[in-house]
């Protein structure tokens, strides 16, 4: 099984509102083959707890604009690392030290990355 384009769409989305709050080191994996219930996921850095939290506020509200709800969300009165659980897509908003303890890169780095773009006005604001 791959992922679907329309989860692609929505993996660029967030990184998209999520580069505009100053995310970095983005990272997404088609999960879709060892993961029932979930296609892809997202990996976003932020520099403090604050802007941890900006980053999952903006990417939140980017999602629903594009017509998809939060089913969950965990981890937001720490803002150490924050899951945004959107159904096919789970977005992961990590602090510099959490993302580099937990690396979630090495357990899923045999499942497929899925290239992330973001607009290059964005990313360099």
């Amino acid at each position: 099984m791959t992922v679907a384009d329309s989860t692609v769409e929505l993996v660029q989305v967030a990184a998209a509102a999520a580069a505009a709050k100053g995310g970095e080191e983005f990272v997404s994996f088609d999960v879709s083959e060892p993961l029932p219930l979930v296609d892809a996921f997202l990996l976003v850095t932020g520099t403090s707890e604050r802007n941890v939290a900006a980053i999952a506020d903006s990417v939140e509200e980017a999602m629903l604009e594009a017509g998809v709800k939060r089913l969950r969300r965990e981890g937001r009165n720490e803002a150490r690392w924050i899951l945004l659980d959107f159904g096919d897509l789970v977005v992961h908003v990590f602090h510099e030290e959490e993302r580099a303890f937990y690396g979630l890169e090495r357990l899923w780095k045999d499942c497929p990355i899925i290239p992330v773009s973001v607009p290059s006005a964005v990313a360099s604001e």
